[in-house]
């Protein structure tokens, strides 16, 4: 533990500012490590001569750990199932014999993805391996027995989800438990029905009071401008399922088809899991529970994603938007040529958007109708790309700057959006 001044300052601060909730938090990460400091007396010893084993054998059968992102869902979800995929593929992984070994650290922010991690990963008790990754940071060489990040964390710019099935599953009784979630929430059995998160800042505020996170509301999207692409779905077959663990309101929608599960109190970790991995698609802003559908390879409506450098691009069922870019000074919105020379295209921060005088504007919702019905159309084999439509779709990707942060560019962008904008392609 950190003993500086420096330290013990700031967790005064965030105690001060968070109150009482951050005060529980802070004794709940330090207790546990006062109820084991009698074990250390056996763990701290064996610790040691583990580290010192698989030191002598490193050269012949490597031992490998790390500690997973279970803090964050989209990071737990996609960083882990991209961690497998990888393995699969053979990338990022030694040219011996090895075994990874993982642990986790504090709560996690979804049970579900505990158990089902647990019976994929390699997953060792925690304090121990904390203590062993410790005492190994101290002798020289020991960044070989880390797992390390992925190639590019929760991208998958080899576009491995497309080469290799999810590695998570349902066991049978989850299965049956997962069908009786759905007939609970008013889904026949059988019935199509979508996902749709739509992101506000209600979820980082509440699980971290004490945290300055306004610089991710230019990310914000209000919910009540999906009412019309959620009402077109329902007429189209579809229930539509609106998720959030914390949201800011409910949706202002009266519809039996139209189910807003963050609000109604039937939320579960589990069904989070299992509504994300069955639903036909989903409708998100590029935020954190997207990884879900992401992970068990279900087709995903990006709405108004931004930065827009960062849409994801790596499977051909993702279908995208981005915000509009208002340029304060000369009054107008921005090119897509000029959303990327001038940095916006990157931004991943409030103030950057404001120091570069760009404002941010959300689709319409007959804007986000059309992107979400086209993805629709496009999984039932009825969407028709015309001739413009193509030219439209390889002006933008000629714009688009292929670097680190993409593979193969397999997703599309939405064709009424372009059509709406033609200009921004000059």
């Amino acid at each position: 533990m950190n003993s500086s001044p420096g330290f013990f300052r700031r967790q005064l601060i965030q105690i001060a500012h968070g109150g009482w909730p951050t005060l529980r938090r802070k004794l709940a990460r330090v207790q546990p490590w006062v109820v084991r400091s009698p074990l250390l007396i056996v763990e701290l010893p064996a610790s040691i001569l583990f580290v010192l084993i698989i030191r002598l054998i490193g050269r012949f059968y490597l031992v490998r750990f790390q500690r997973l992102i279970n803090w964050r869902i989209g990071h737990y979800a996609a960083n882990t199932e991209l961690y497998l995929c990888e393995r699969d593929a053979g990338i990022n992984t030694p040219d011996i014999p090895y075994v990874d070994l993982w642990y986790r650290l504090g709560e996690s922010c979804n049970e579900q993805l505990d158990v089902m991690c647990g019976r994929t990963l390699n997953i060792g008790p925690q304090y121990f391996l904390i203590l062993v990754k410790r005492i190994n940071a101290l002798i020289p060489g020991g960044e070989a027995h880390l797992i390390g990040d992925n190639t590019s964390h929760d991208r998958d710019v080899h576009n491995l989800l497309e080469r290799f099935p999810p590695h998570l599953n349902f066991l049978p009784d989850e299965e049956d438990r997962g069908e009786a979630g759905l007939r609970s929430l008013g889904i026949p059995d059988g019935a199509p029905f979508v996902c749709l998160q739509v992101r506000d800042s209600s979820y980082l505020q509440n699980q971290s009071p004490h945290l300055d996170w306004s610089r991710h509301d230019y990310r914000d999207c209000d919910i009540q401008k999906y009412v019309q692409a959620s009402m077109e779905l329902a007429n189209r077959g579809y229930y539509v399922v609106r998720m959030g663990a914390v949201v800011k309101q409910a949706m202002a929608v009266d519809h039996p088809m139209i189910i807003d599960y963050a609000t109604n109190g039937m939320r579960s970790d589990f069904m989070d899991i299992y509504l994300g991995a069955k639903c036909v698609f989903c409708i998100s802003n590029g935020t954190g529970f997207d990884a879900v559908p992401y992970i068990f390879r279900r087709p995903i409506v990006y709405v108004d994603q931004a930065p827009l450098g960062y849409i994801m691009t790596f499977c051909s069922n993702a279908l995208a938007t981005t915000k509009k870019h208002w340029l304060r000074d000369k009054g107008r919105f921005m090119t897509f040529r000029e959303i990327f020379e001038s940095g916006a295209a990157y931004s991943c921060f409030s103030a950057k958007f404001e120091e570069i005088g760009v404002e941010l504007v959300e689709s319409a919702p007959e804007e986000i109708t059309a992107v979400v019905v086209e993805m629709d159309e496009r999984l039932r084999g009825t969407w028709h790309s015309s001739k413009e439509d193509k030219e439209l779709q390889r002006l933008f990707w000629d714009i688009f700057p292929k670097n680190e942060l993409h593979g193969d560019i397999r997703s599309h962008f939405g064709a009424d959006y372009l059509r709406r904008h033609k200009d921004w392609l000059s």
